[in-house]
This record gives C-alpha cells, structure tokens and sequence, in this order.
C-alpha cells in the first residue's frame, strides 16, 4: 500500500497537467517551425546527431511521440551561444554531438504515459537499474513539465571531430543513477575531466548545468521561460 500511495499522486498531478496540456489551443500547439526556431544543422554543418528519441535506443525503448525526423531544433537565441561552443571546440579537433535538443510537449505527455504502466520495464537493466521506476518523477528523472520544452535546452556530448569517437565521461547518456550527476566521484581523473571539459565550456558560452545529469544544459537567459511549446521535431 505504502508503494501505491507513494506513486499514485505523482502521476496522477502528471496526467492531469498533461491534459491541461492537450486542451490548450494556442499558435506553439501547431505544426509549424516558430520562427524564432531554427535547426542547428542549419548552422553548424559538422555538428553530430543521434537523436536517440527518434530510434528505439533510449529508456522506452521505442520512437517518441513528436519525433519525426532525426534533427535537431534550438531557440535562436541558444543556438546562438551553441556555434561559440562548437566553434572553439573545433580548434583543438573536438566537437559536438548532439542527443536531444528541443523536445515537444507531446512527448513530454509520451514520458508520463509510459511512467504509469509500472509493468513496461523493459529497459531498466540498461537506463535504470537502481532506481524504481514510480521514483522516477519523485528523483527529478522525469517530469510533467521539461525545460527542453521551451527551446533552449539541450542534451550532448563532446567527440573527437575526425572519427566521431565521445569522449568518455564515464557514464551513458539518459542514464537514471547517481553514476550521472555531476557530483558523482566513483570515476577516473581521464572522465572527470572531460566531464569538466564540457561543462566550463558550455558555461563559458552562456549555458547552465543540471545536477543531476552530466549531458543536459540550458541557457542561462532562454528567450521562453514560461512557453512550453508541442510543434513537432521534423
């Protein structure tokens, strides 16, 4: 009983903001590309991309709602700081590469549709071993409401820009565990200092860390801190 109780109105709040969500009408509910948007292919042509919400390579273990291509779109504004980001990785021989950038609130509602079935945990030995999955929403892992949403949040890494190798943070991406938060100890010297390597680096050109996860940033002064926006990535 304690389980279910301790559950129940996380996901209950959840599917209730997510319906609020569907019942909005509004012009960021649409189809179209706002034109303050733009794909960050557009303007760093060597950027990489594996956008693992569009494959069946992430912790559903299936394509999400809302990802219709494998690209990768940005607020202006952020997408901005971003070519400062790659520009200067570029001249050591690194890059970029890129796993989630914007991320429509359909996907979002796709997230919490999948945390309720407590029974679909076919991923878990891979994305959340130690974690149950009705803590997911409680431990900051998943929630009704994502900064992706608003544009200028993104999730990447950093490679080597000749044969597209990551370097090792010594951690996988989305990965749900302490193993992932920027705190976390138990690694080499080697991984934390790329882990540091990305993370002045993406301070330095005007974007914040989460704490929980080594990979995901947000602009610090985002142009859309209270729009969540549900176009679709195509």
């Amino acid at each position: 009983m304690q389980y279910i109780t301790r559950f129940f109105p996380a996901v209950i709040l959840a599917l209730l903001i997510s319906f609020i969500f569907l019942l909005c009408k509004s012009p960021r509910s649409n189809n179209i590309l706002p034109d303050q948007f733009k794909s960050i292919q557009s303007e760093i042509p060597n950027i990489v991309m594996d956008i693992k919400y569009y494959t069946h390579d992430n912790f559903m273990g299936r394509p999400i709602n809302g990802y219709q291509k494998p690209v990768a779109i940005l607020s202006k504004k952020a997408l901005f700081s971003l070519v400062n980001v790659q520009n200067e990785l570029n001249l050591i021989g690194f890059g970029l590469k890129i796993f989630d950038a914007y991320r429509p609130q359909r996907a979002v509602n796709n997230f919490i549709e999948w945390a309720a079935d407590l029974t679909d945990t076919i991923m878990k030995k891979q994305y959340y071993p130690d974690v149950k999955k009705s803590d997911l929403f409680d431990q900051g892992y998943i929630a009704a409401r994502s900064g992706h949403s608003r544009g200028s949040t993104l999730d990447l890494t950093i490679i080597h820009l000749k044969s597209e190798q990551e370097l090792d943070m010594g951690g996988v991406y989305d990965f749900f565990g302490r193993k992932s938060h920027h705190n976390y100890t138990n690694l080499t010297n080697k991984q934390k200092r790329n882990r540091e390597y990305l993370k002045s680096t993406m301070e330095k050109h005007g974007f914040k860390a989460y704490s929980k996860e080594w990979w995901h940033y947000t602009l610090k002064d985002e142009p859309f801190p209270e729009t969540y926006f549900d176009f679709p990535v195509n």
